[in-house]
């Protein structure tokens, strides 16, 4: 088993308030759930209006899937216009990490 962490932070665009910044992180957050099964959530910068860190994790038997999952999270965030991704780093747990 693999499970594969995806750490992301964005930049948003014209955010003024908490309240416009849900309203634009919510429909990335549920994209990526209905799109590639992972578990995603706002998981930092909760006080700053105009950034947000998302955590995503996929699990799968195959390195290589869970690899590509994460990949393709990252390309939808980054492909987003209202979003500036600033940065991804990825991390893996595998059966060689007990």
């Amino acid at each position: 088993m693999y499970v594969g962490a995806l750490e992301l932070d964005v930049l948003l665009g014209d955010v003024h308030s908490l309240k416009e910044k849900r309203s634009l992180v919510r429909p990335v957050l549920a994209e990526l759930r209905r799109k590639f099964e992972v578990s995603v959530a706002e998981a930092g910068h909760q006080d700053l209006h105009r950034r947000a860190l998302l955590g995503v994790a996929a699990v799968a038997a195959d390195h290589a899937h869970v690899t590509e999952v994460l990949d393709r999270c990252e390309r939808l965030v980054a492909a987003r216009p209202e979003l500036e991704l600033l940065s991804a780093r990825h991390r893996m747990l595998g059966p060689e990490d007990d």
